[in-house]
């Protein structure tokens, strides 16, 4: 079976040069090679329009010329959205250093003397108009992926539940991934008419790889099919985890987890973490205690050990939980703030800690930038 010969796209060359005898001249240059198209033009106030409609691979430019020279036409081509990153090879009769230096310092991607030799102008152009085809397909295959990217990022946040706003337990939330597409991923629901079982969880890295595993983790805790798992007892819930997503089996992945439950007639919260940052629990007296039950991560040892807390509810209350990416921020000085630095703050909020956006903005504010390093996710569970 013969093996397919990659075909080389085909070379489109705009020459802009006021001697028609000149471009004629380059025109029978290249007329013998098959793969090469030439449009010309001899105003240089056309240049962009010629452009835009013959979609050139490469251009070449007279450097000198009445009204626009080709220097300022090298500024124009820069500053055009859809032309910016086009060849552009500077043709003269000067031979001057510093003449070339503007030209490459403008933009130019080369400098021929005209006229040229015919093997080294079509082997130049062959060059530049292949480099630039493939830095379209790039743009093409980058657009298409972030397209793909931007899909799977609505999916992960299509599955986050919806804010419960009526009931005895009131839930809101906030997801702002750092990347396209993060690690990190939420939910809660009714086990039964007297148990609410809620998690966070956070992947290690961003991407693809990481939003799989927070989604299959996802839909095990959403299905509840760990077998052997009382889904009302976090540390079963967390060993069961661990035995399904052992890090040889998920690329090296980790995660780490918060999984409570409300249980409403006792007023208790069971809870387990494996290697997730301590919630902060507000209640109506003024308290604020971080809910600390830790273990190692998901997916670590196949024989982790899991413990199990509980907290009673004295009256109404407020639980925030969050991933590391609310207090890991490092300041524009330089200094990364920590755990304690984002408790003091949380409890400056009063009662009831902060809203949601409180959060975000505040991260924002620390930071010094809209986007921030890493994903920042938050559950919030006001309990009546």
């Amino acid at each position: 079976m013969l093996e397919a010969v990659p075909v080389e796209p085909r070379v489109t060359v705009l020459m802009v040069d006021d001697q028609a005898m000149v471009s004629e001249a380059v025109r029978r240059m290249l007329a013998p090679e098959a793969d090469i198209d030439f449009h010309s033009v001899q105003d240089p106030a056309k240049a962009l329009p010629a452009a835009l409609a013959a979609n050139p691979t490469v251009v070449l430019l007279d450097l000198v010329m009445p009204d626009i020279d080709g220097l300022t036409l090298v500024r124009y081509f820069r500053a055009h959205p859809k032309l910016k990153d086009l060849p552009l090879i500077m043709l003269s009769t000067r031979e001057e250093p510093q003449t070339k230096a503007q030209a490459f310092a403008l933009g130019a991607n080369d400098y021929l003397v005209k006229l040229p030799d015919r093997v080294e102008l079509v082997a130049r152009l062959r060059y530049h108009s292949q480099a630039y085809t493939r830095l379209l397909e790039r743009d093409r295959a980058y657009s298409e992926l972030a397209r793909q990217l931007d899909q799977a990022a609505q999916y992960v946040r299509n599955l986050l539940p919806k804010p419960l706003e009526q009931g005895p337990v009131l839930t809101d939330w906030l997801f702002e991934p750092s990347a396209q597409l993060g690690g990190d991923a939420l939910g809660y629901h009714w086990i039964d008419q007297d148990r609410f079982a809620f998690y966070l969880l956070d992947v290690c890295d961003h991407g693809v790889g990481p939003a799989l595993l927070s989604v299959s983790a996802l839909n095990v805790l959403r299905a509840q099919t760990l077998p052997g798992v009382d889904f009302t007892q976090p540390a079963q819930v967390l060993a069961g985890l661990n035995a399904v997503f052992q890090m040889p089996r998920q690329n090296d992945l980790y995660f780490t987890i918060f999984y409570g439950v409300y249980d409403m007639q006792a007023r208790v919260v069971r809870f387990a973490s494996a290697g997730h940052p301590p919630p902060l629990l507000f209640q109506a007296d003024g308290s604020v205690r971080e809910l600390r039950c830790q273990s190692i991560f998901i997916g670590a040892m196949p024989e982790a050990r899991f413990k199990q807390e509980e907290v009673a509810l004295e009256g109404p209350a407020s639980l925030l939980v969050f991933s590391d990416g609310a207090y890991e921020l490092r300041r524009a000085d330089g200094v990364m703030e920590g755990y304690e630095d984002f408790r003091e703050r949380c409890a400056s909020y009063g009662p009831m800690g902060p809203e949601l956006a409180d959060l975000l903005n505040q991260a924002r504010a620390v930071r010094g930038l809209q986007v921030l390093d890493d994903d920042l996710t938050a559950l919030r569970l006001r309990i009546g």
